[in-house]
């Protein structure tokens, strides 16, 4: 390569460097904005309750035609740190798409092979949790505390008196929501 060539390149590099030099500077637009807001919650909820899995196993058909529904199947939320100063009751709501043939059920996900069923959810003792309803004050206890539930699977009434549950796997998605009182 002659001398000549290497100046030009190095000239016409320089020449493109210095065009961004002398560039006026740009004012940013504003595109990102923070929000929240800062709650003095009672009480903290136990890492990893914040989306729990209750795997049901394998569940028997027949035993779902002559009992309609499974026992229930223990699952916990864990309320720690909690102030009874700021606030002394807590309600429970379960939301999500509610079964037709069974209100106030968990209707299963559109993704499930299995058909003619949907889950339950209720207290320890036996009382209903309907979904998308709030449930009664639970009283809050100073410092850690659980809140013990159970969720059962239950035939819809006509796949039960048709012999027509399909099996296959299954998944139901719900939401909880605490509100303090």
């Amino acid at each position: 390569m002659k001398r000549g060539q290497v100046l030009s390149r190095n000239g016409l590099a320089l020449l493109l460097a210095s065009s961004f030099l002398f560039c006026k500077s740009v004012q940013a637009v504003e595109n990102l904005e923070f929000k929240g807001a800062l709650v003095n919650a009672p009480c903290s909820l136990r890492p990893g309750d914040e989306a729990m899995e209750l795997n049901f196993g394998p569940l028997i058909n027949k035993y779902l035609y002559s009992n309609t529904r499974t026992p229930g199947q223990l699952f916990s939320l864990h309320l720690d740190d909690c102030d009874t100063a700021v606030a002394t009751g807590v309600k429970l709501t379960f939301m999500g798409t509610e079964s037709m043939q069974l209100p106030g059920l968990l209707a299963l996900d559109a993704s499930s092979v299995a058909r003619g069923v949907a889950v339950g959810m209720e207290t320890v003792g036996g009382q209903a949790l309907p979904l998308n309803i709030q449930g009664s004050t639970t009283a809050l206890t100073q410092g850690n505390m659980v809140i013990a539930l159970q969720a059962y699977v239950q035939a819809e009434p006509e796949a039960r008196a048709s012999q027509g549950i399909v099996e296959g796997g299954f998944t139901a998605t719900a939401t909880f929501a605490l509100e303090y009182q």
